[in-house]
């Protein structure tokens, strides 16, 4: 099934209008939730707004709430969140981290004591639009066991580095663990299997079974010992240039709230070789992209390259839903 994407954006629009939230943020947020699921990330827009209006019964989200300035510390400024919006809290500190980076080269903005930012790439997209380097990141709740053992006790933390390249920007959005939660919960619901090992079952056997996985909270960290390791510094840092909580201290709350971020700006306007430098950029892309395909027919693609496809073929033909998430927005 498929939603224009104007309507998808009139109807989060409605629904957050009618939870209290004021006609500028309204649309703001519904932006970012239909950007996501317009740019092929289904689990991050529609399917997670859902989870977003369900969350707002917790009381750890405070609507109105705007980040405030704790420090400000040269480079570094840092922000409490004050349990606002996470996608409201994470659109200021980017475009803030942008407007330091315009003036000082680089610009890095740390975020404590607010929620899930939901899709993480629109806020890189955000750097590139304004010919910045973007490099975000956020701890979460403990949600994946460290390599070696069975407990959750890391988050899997995800990570954006954004690149500029013409109208194909370069887009890394990953988690540290080999599926999202959100594409775990998708996979399940669609009954399909995921298309290489995700997790561990209850007899921590290696599975694809995405609903197994869901019920052991026993992600595989990418790259194993490597993910894990990675997953644990970002987490760190992150709390450390936030002074905000880490994932271990996350975990200890009733919900998962009160996250630490970093928001990351680099001007490329600002560099005096910048033209010498994008060159470099298009020709490291257009070498990758002469590897021969595994299988034949197929096309080596750069992280974020399909995105504007997406994106026009979903503006064109309407945006692709899950009929029953939908059917819970038009209900609200």
């Amino acid at each position: 099934m498929r939603v224009p994407y104007e309507r998808m954006y009139q109807e989060f629009y409605r629904v957050l209008v009618k939870r209290g939230f004021t006609l500028e943020r309204a649309e703001l947020s519904a932006k970012l939730f239909a950007n996501a699921s317009r740019d092929g990330v289904y689990t991050h827009g529609l399917n997670r707004f859902v989870k977003f209006i369900a969350g707002l019964e917790t009381g750890c989200v405070d609507i109105a709430a705007n980040p405030v300035l704790k420090e400000s510390l040269g480079m570094l400024e840092r922000y409490d969140g004050q349990k606002g919006p996470g996608d409201l809290n994470a659109y200021f500190c980017m475009r803030r981290s942008i407007e330091m980076a315009k003036k000082h080269t680089v610009g890095c903005v740390a975020l404590s004591n607010t929620n899930h930012w939901m899709r993480p790439g629109n806020y890189g997209l955000m750097a590139v639009e304004e010919n910045c380097i973007g490099i975000l990141w956020t701890n979460t709740v403990p949600n994946m066991p460290p390599w070696g053992g069975k407990d959750a006790r890391l988050g899997n933390n995800p990570i954006v580095f954004a690149i500029p390249h013409g109208d194909n920007p370069v887009l890394v959005d990953v988690a540290m663990s080999m599926f999202s939660y959100g594409k775990l919960e998708a996979y399940a619901r669609a009954g399909k299997e995921l298309p290489v090992d995700g997790g561990f079952n209850e007899n921590q056997e290696i599975t694809r079974n995405a609903a197994e996985i869901l019920k052991t909270h026993q992600c595989i960290p990418i790259g194993y010992w490597k993910g894990s390791g990675l997953s644990l510094a970002l987490d760190l840092v992150a709390a450390v240039l936030a002074g905000g909580r880490t994932s271990c201290m996350v975990g200890a709350l009733p919900v998962e709230t009160e996250l630490s971020q970093v928001f990351i700006s680099i001007s490329m306007e600002a560099l005096p070789d910048q033209e010498e430098l994008m060159r470099r950029i298009d020709a490291a892309l257009a070498d990758l992209k002469t590897a021969a395909p595994v299988q034949e027919g197929k096309t080596v693609y750069y992280p974020g390259e399909n995105m504007m496809k997406i994106r026009a073929e979903n503006m064109e033909l309407g945006v692709p839903v899950d009929e029953e998430i939908w059917k819970q927005v038009l209900a609200y």
